[in-house]
């Protein structure tokens, strides 16, 4: 007997329903301490990212000139398939700066949380709904796609968004971004928050998730839940602080676990994965959810004899769907059916019972004393012992 917890068929199930990916690993992403990408590292990114098929790129700040701003006018030029937008502040001569970059769509953000608007912009609500208003209205008569972004969303008085929401929606706005900028959503706040939104308002949102208690993928999945057909992500969760919802995790979260087909070319994840990686000088944990080294690394011989077996013992999805392949490691928790698989399928060695035992003790104790797997060559030596020992 299955527990169904959800008693009805949730949008993103529906025929023809969408969950739209906009990636921002060229705004937010480079705004993580210390990264900078150059620009022809921007435009490969974007040709990647176009690649996989997302919806949208956030290509930059405009207003902030020079080098920045050529960026997002040659990732324009390019005429890659998804739509380029460009990040502004609730400024109408930041998006006259946008417009001038020739991109079809512009994000406006102001902040609508009291500590922001006191603190920050030192200025009343009425003030904040004034300004992204006017700036809303400005960008549509410009024939632009508008995103009006909610900074510190969710740190924001639910009566006082909700108002925002509405203002941006009766001026032109096509979404609202929900900005979750100091990651203090949960999943369940999350979907409160967007479910009441949708209700009151009935506008598009997009989940923009931040990382800093760890949730922003599961963030941005409890937001689709509720009712967000947009997803905000960044290539390897890059970011302010502690990153941004991955843009790898999020889209097989909604593929494996909200089980929606998605039209991205998955296959990529690893290559962007490891250019990314390279280029904003943040190496890849072998953790990383999706496309660390070790998701698909198999040692314990649990594990192993079960892999072998059938994958999907402990393996949700195959390696190949991300660009990756599987490992089976031979260390000190290795079993006596990882031995021979890999002496089998690597080297072409069928070995005995009695010889994978042997030489799986071997293992074991040279494993505990270099407190790591062993190479290759290590395992080789120790058959080459064990057939001398023969002799």
């Amino acid at each position: 007997m299955s527990l169904n917890f959800i008693n009805e068929v949730e949008w993103f199930q529906l025929p023809g329903a969408r969950v739209n990916i906009v990636d921002t690993t060229l705004r937010d992403g480079e705004q993580t301490s210390g990264v900078v990408f150059a620009n022809a590292e921007k435009i490969r990114i974007a040709k990647l990212l176009s690649d996989i098929g997302v919806d949208q790129i956030e290509a930059g700040i405009p207003v902030m000139g020079g080098s920045e701003k050529e960026s997002i006018r040659q990732i324009v030029r390019m005429g890659l398939k998804p739509s380029i937008m460009a990040w502004n502040r609730a400024v109408i001569a930041d998006i006259k700066e946008s417009i001038d970059c020739g991109v079809d769509a512009v994000a406006i953000s102001i902040s609508t949380s009291d500590i922001h608007i006191e603190h920050k912009l030192q200025t009343t609500r009425e003030a904040v709904l004034a300004r992204m208003s006017d700036a809303v209205k400005f960008a549509k008569d410009n024939g632009l796609y508008v995103s009006v972004n909610a900074e510190d969303a969710s740190r924001s008085e639910i009566d006082f968004l909700t108002e925002f929401a509405l203002t941006g929606k009766n001026a032109g706005a096509d979404r609202l971004r929900f900005c979750d900028t100091v990651g203090t959503l949960t999943p369940l706040s999350a979907y409160r928050y967007v479910k009441t939104i949708i209700d009151a308002v009935g506008i598009n949102i997009e989940m923009h998730t931040h990382n800093d208690f760890g949730m922003a993928t599961a963030n941005a999945l409890a937001g689709i839940y509720a009712g967000a057909a947009y997803v905000g992500v960044t290539v390897n969760g890059l970011g302010e602080r502690a990153g941004n919802s991955c843009l790898q995790e999020v889209i097989m979260g909604i593929k494996h676990l909200l089980q929606v087909d998605v039209p991205y070319d998955t296959k990529l994840f690893r290559e962007i994965a490891l250019y990314v990686s390279r280029a904003s000088g943040r190496p890849l944990s072998v953790s990383k959810p999706i496309v660390g080294d070790n998701i698909f690394a198999h040692e314990s011989g649990i594990h192993g004899d079960g892999v072998l077996k059938n994958p999907l013992t402990y393996e949700v999805f195959t390696p190949e769907e991300v660009g990756m392949q599987r490992q089976i490691v031979i260390g000190k928790h290795s079993g006596t059916a990882s031995i021979r698989s890999k002496f089998i399928n690597e080297y072409g060695i069928e070995l005995k019972e009695e010889e994978s035992k042997w030489i799986l003790d071997k293992v074991r104790e040279l494993s505990i004393s270099l407190k790591r797997p062993l190479f290759d060559k290590e395992l080789m030596y120790i058959y080459e012992d064990y057939m001398k020992e023969r002799e």
